[in-house]
């Protein structure tokens, strides 16, 4: 269930805090955030650049899955928080942003098939069947 009264915010402090924790913690675990963060903002309707909220956010989810593994301990909220109010990570997400824009994503979800074909998440599903059904006739992968 979407929220459509949530409030369009800045999407650049939670794009650097999942590629940070991608780096500290590995795939799985910004993953998870990634999962979370969908959920606070498109079902909760919270803004994604409330940095207090989404650094508690984000620890709470990060304390679930580290404790499960053992192996590592989740920051505090404050030093996410921290993390947040800096800029570490800011250049890598703007270069990746401009490498989106030029070969023309501009909205997620995006789906690019074979290098080339790019089709919008909210295609609808004949529209996937007619591609991999050309590639399928075809009998390879260009």
């Amino acid at each position: 269930h979407f929220n459509l009264d949530r409030l369009t915010s800045n999407t650049m402090a939670s794009h650097r805090l999942i590629q940070h924790i991608g780096k500290t913690y590995g795939l799985s675990a910004s993953e998870a955030v990634y999962d979370r963060l969908n959920e606070y903002y498109f079902v909760e309707g919270h803004a994604l650049n409330d940095r207090p909220r989404l650094a508690n956010v984000v620890a709470e989810e990060l304390k679930k899955i580290l404790s499960k593994d053992g192996e590592m301990t989740a920051p505090p909220e404050e030093e996410l928080l921290t993390f947040l109010n800096g800029n570490e990570g800011r250049r890598e997400i703007e270069k990746a942003l401009k490498i989106l824009d030029e070969i023309g994503v501009h909205g997620i979800p995006k789906f690019i098939i074979e290098g080339a074909t790019m089709v919008d998440g909210a295609a609808r599903s004949n529209e996937f069947v007619r591609i991999f059904r050309a590639i399928e006739k075809r009998g390879m992968i260009k």
